[in-house]
């Protein structure tokens, strides 16, 4: 009987030292995306995998930053325009207001 009482404490004390540790999914669900830092990284060019890779996040995350920010209206890290365009002399022209008919 005294050895019964011992393996059930012991039982019970493992159990409980068991509930305290974080399930291995628990982790990753603390992690948080950057979708800045994810959105600036697409914007420049690379592909998903690249992105996913070099940040070392999954795939997954990067295609729900990319959902996040085309619902956001783009506005995460920039502009949603193709790199060619945010490149191009005409993007980053001033209004007509320096235009030499509007002096």
């Amino acid at each position: 009987m005294k050895h019964l009482k011992a393996a059930v404490g012991g039982f019970a004390v493992a159990v409980m030292l068991g509930a305290m540790l974080p399930a291995p999914g628990a982790l990753a669900a603390r992690h948080k995306v950057d979708c800045a830092k994810v959105m600036d990284e697409i914007n420049g060019g690379k592909k998903v995998k690249e992105v996913a890779k070099d940040l070392h996040i999954s795939t997954s995350s990067v295609r729900r930053c990319e959902k996040k920010a085309k619902a956001e209206g783009g506005t995460m890290g920039g502009s949603m325009a193709s790199p060619a365009a945010e490149s191009s002399p005409a993007a980053k022209a001033p209004a007509a207001a320096s235009s030499p008919a509007a002096h």
